[in-house]
């Protein structure tokens, strides 16, 4: 099954971009390759990029901090696993603690680094990292791969409160939606939503074997799914035959 999410508003939005660029920065830091390296380097200046909103931390901290008062309030009711309420709300702790000691915006740290500006300003110029621009860079990328893992590794610390609290959020978000099987009749799907319930993200899983990509849109009142395929070129055209899909929609 492929995963497709749809965030209904700005906030879900920057926290799955910044989701999806920590997941891409912990596979290429891994590996050894200077080229992995690389992008690396360049994905952390983009989650620099993304995390720079004035808003963000305290954002998270609220909604870390409202989280973990609305499963304290669970404690002691019949039915709740009180194992996995302890778990989460240290998790959440833990979490909370994280990005509250974290100094200033994400990535403030990393651009008091002269070093890593330099590089900074000239990735995004196409072949702007040559020998000849950056010497330095160069010479690092020439070092042994465990050298640059590890320094790779102290830069990506200083980011990982912010991850650590993006990747129990976004859990506790998934795991608010109970997903069900539905039919979208000649590839279109629409439902309205109830007034007085946010949603917050959409999640579709459709069939790999079926070669269908949703076309998802949304807003608090009304979702709409058009299901198409690739033709020869790649290009996406609307399928018109009966599509069947899970659907979950979290609060």
């Amino acid at each position: 099954m492929v995963l497709y999410e749809y965030p209904f508003h700005e906030g879900i939005r920057t926290m799955l971009r910044l989701e999806h660029l920590f997941e891409r920065l912990d596979l290429l830091a891994a590996r050894d390759d200077a080229v992995d390296h690389h992008f690396a380097l360049a994905t952390i200046f983009e989650v620099m990029d993304v995390a720079s909103r004035a808003d963000l931390k305290s954002d998270l901290l609220k909604d870390l901090d409202r989280h973990r008062g609305l499963l304290q309030g669970y404690r002691g009711h019949p039915g709740v696993d009180a194992s996995s309420l302890d778990a989460w709300l240290v998790r959440l702790e833990r979490a909370f603690h994280g990005l509250n000691q974290m100094q200033g915006k994400a990535g403030q740290v990393l651009a008091s680094n002269d070093w890593l500006m330099s590089i900074r300003s000239r990735i995004s110029i196409p072949g702007g990292t040559c020998a000849f621009d950056l010497p330095a860079y160069h010479a690092w990328q020439q070092r042994p791969a465990a050298h640059r893992r590890e320094d790779l590794a102290g830069w990506i610390a200083t980011l990982s409160p912010l991850a650590d609290a993006l990747r129990v959020l976004l859990g506790l978000l998934r795991d608010s939606g109970q997903a069900q099987r539905m039919i979208a009749p000649g590839g279109q799907y629409q439902q309205s939503l109830p007034q007085g319930k946010a949603y917050q993200l959409l999640r579709v899983h459709v069939d790999e074997a079926s070669g269908l990509v949703p076309e998802i849109t949304g807003h608090r009142l009304m979702v709409s799914i058009r299901f198409m395929r690739a033709d020869a070129e790649g290009r996406l055209r609307p399928a018109a035959t009966d599509a069947t899909f899970e659907l979950t929609l979290c609060v």
